[in-house]
């Protein structure tokens, strides 16, 4: 007895579609056994789902597992599932129409994206219909879980498909393909084997390559955390990381609103970007109910957040999120600042139960929090909870959080000061400091250039202002109780007038290095020093770009003009006063040695070798010679 066989042709949309598969996007194949675990995974699901309910399913006692068989010599790769199933009706409707919502303009979407990138097919849901990027013929051999007979669907992919009656199935599915002459290797262990453990290592159930259980890791992060040994999480992150060492740091949570998240979240101990490998590239994986659509993550997390290892799933987003534009997909937008908002909390928790563990953490990690303060202003207030600097109120080498400046500011004082230089001593051997030692105002110390950008760009902290402390328009107000007495007699400064004549005189003889000279409302000891105009541009600001003028060949010079601030208390500043009516010419040259000590001491460009001749200059005639 002959079994049945009808002819289908396929829906206008399908015929399309397979064009552009077979056409047009066949250079990233790999995907189609994604895509295809994908099917079998969902088909398990639901049979489990179904199963639940009802007492006498057929073949009930057959194990839910994927199964793949290769032939190298017939050049077939089989897909096989213990799933729920396809009645006839089923194969014609479910592999004959596209069932996708907006089908037309989907399709044209792929259409463009072929003709611009063919690597763009991992952005496009095309399901089964993937099987035909590698294979000349497809047949699908199902079975429903009702019991109903089994049939085999068989197609080439040019229009038409056939549906034939077929006696002896087990439930479940069974698609053969018979690969292309350039394909072949699809046929071979080792290739199928990579793709499996790159896409589809956390599917729920058993993969068995040629009889062998290939997916061996659980999907950890679908568990409930009382149910983890710390020992899982390890090797979970070894796996997932690549990784040889142990996490500093873990986060696994779940969310329910606004959207169904599961992540699983590690920070290694070794930032690899300072160890010199380069620019780290993400670390952390896309996945939607454990199949991966989007390896590395780009869009997933902040650039800043590159560190970090990991897995994010949603069930929110369906399969092909990733086959649209993640980048400006407004649900992947969403899950990034849940995920890194929650991280970020999760930081400062840990900070707070342990600061020495998180200082550890900030030392190898802590350039990555500057860079997101300074780049990424959505996450500027969870950030400035994070960022650690020492201070001239705390030990040297243990960096305090801004929070703890705020707490030991006086009633009356409305701003936080920073300062910044190459080491702690240098800073504090500086000009800026002396009135803020004198007043007890603490001060930050900031020590990296990437430091005043990121405190620049936060602007404040808990309603307090942040303000570089080599700024002209400082303002300190006047104590009683820390004015000197002597400060207003005639032997400890220069009278008014002199130095009202001497600042004249410095406006002139400096009038190519200077912006303005003003007589300093804040120097106790030191002769002079340089401030900045500009309230936003910092000394260290224009290290940056000094260093990025001399890497492009430019050479010295090309800041701005600086203020100089003189003290006329300083027996240097004294003196000059009385040179510069005596000896202007020799004057000249001290003045422009206290500017470039001054600019040396702001760790601003000046040119040595003039420097040191005009230094030998000034020495001689120190000498008497």
């Amino acid at each position: 007895m002959t079994a049945k066989t009808t002819t289908h042709e396929f829906q206008a949309e399908t015929k399309k579609l397979l064009d552009i598969v077979i056409n047009s996007l066949y250079t990233e194949r790999d995907v189609f056994i994604r895509e295809l675990i994908s099917n079998a995974s969902d088909a398990l699901e639901k049979f489990r789902h179904e199963s639940l309910t009802v007492d006498d399913a057929f073949d009930a006692h057959v194990p839910l597992e994927v199964a793949i068989d290769l032939d190298e010599e017939k050049h077939t790769f089989t897909i096989t599932d213990t799933g729920i199933g396809m009645s006839r009706s089923e194969l014609e409707h479910n592999l004959g129409t596209i069932a996708h919502s907006g089908s037309n303009t989907f399709l044209t979407e792929l259409a463009e994206a072929a003709q611009k990138d063919v690597s763009l097919i991992g952005q496009f849901g095309v399901g089964f219909y993937a099987a035909f990027m590698a294979g000349t013929q497809v047949r699908v051999q199902s079975r429903s879980w009702d019991g109903s007979e089994g049939h085999e669907w068989t197609s080439d992919g040019s229009g038409s498909f056939s549906i034939t009656e077929m006696e002896g199935l087990r439930r479940g599915t069974k698609i053969i393909v018979e690969l292309k002459d350039d394909a072949h290797d699809y046929a071979k262990k080792w290739k199928v084997e990579s793709i499996i453990k790159q896409y589809s290592s956390f599917v729920p159930f058993p993969i068995k390559l040629e009889g062998e259980t290939v997916n061996t890791v659980q999907a950890i992060w679908t568990r409930n955390r009382s149910e983890i040994t710390e020992e899982e999480y390890t090797d979970f992150y070894k796996f997932i990381g690549n990784a040889g060492d142990e996490p500093v740091y873990r986060l696994h949570f779940s969310a329910d609103a606004p959207l169904m998240i599961n992540a699983l979240l590690f920070a290694p101990k070794e930032n690899f970007e300072v160890l010199g490998f380069g620019k780290m590239e993400p670390g952390v994986n896309l996945y939607c109910q454990r199949i991966l659509i989007d390896q590395h993550s780009k869009n997933i997390l902040p650039e800043w957040l590159r560190f970090l290892k990991g897995v994010v799933d949603s069930e929110d987003m369906p399969l092909n999120i990733s086959r649209q534009s993640l980048q400006d997909n407004a649900l992947v937008s969403k899950l990034r600042k849940v995920v890194t908002k929650r991280f970020l909390k999760y930081l400062d928790e840990e900070a707070k139960k342990d600061e020495g563990k998180y200082l550890d953490f900030w030392n190898t990690f802590g350039i990555f929090i500057k860079e997101g303060a300074t780049s990424d202003y959505e996450f500027q207030k969870e950030l400035s909870k994070l960022l650690r600097f020492e201070s001239s109120k705390s030990e040297a080498g243990k960096p305090i959080s801004l929070a703890d400046y705020v707490l030991r500011m006086s009633a009356d004082q409305d701003t936080i000061y920073y300062i910044n230089g190459p080491s702690r001593a240098a800073i504090e051997a500086g000009p800026y400091v002396e009135m803020f030692k004198k007043k007890d105002i603490e001060i930050i110390y900031t020590m990296e250039p990437i430091d005043d950008f990121a405190l620049s760009h936060l602007g404040e902290f808990d309603g307090k202002k942040l303000v570089s402390a080599d700024r002209a328009d400082l303002d300190f107000p006047d104590n009683d109780a820390d004015k000197d007495k002597d400060d207003d007699s005639e032997e400890a400064k220069l009278e008014s007038e002199a130095a009202d004549s001497l600042v004249t005189w410095l406006k002139e003889a400096l009038k190519e290095q200077v912006a303005d000279v003003i007589v300093s409302k804040r120097l106790v000891d030191a002769p002079a020093m340089i401030v900045n105009p500009d309230g936003y541009m910092t000394s260290s600001m224009e290290r940056v770009m000094a260093a990025s003028r001399a890497e492009k060949g430019m050479g010295f010079g090309g800041e701005s003009k600086k203020n100089l601030e003189i003290n006329p208390k300083n027996p240097i500043i004294k003196r000059l006063s009385d040179l510069q009516k005596n000896d202007a010419d020799f004057a000249k040259d001290v003045a422009l040695q206290i500017y470039d000590n001054a600019m040396i001491q702001a760790g601003l460009v000046i040119d040595p070798l003039v420097m040191v001749e005009r230094n030998y200059k000034i020495l001689g005639r120190a000498l008497g010679e």
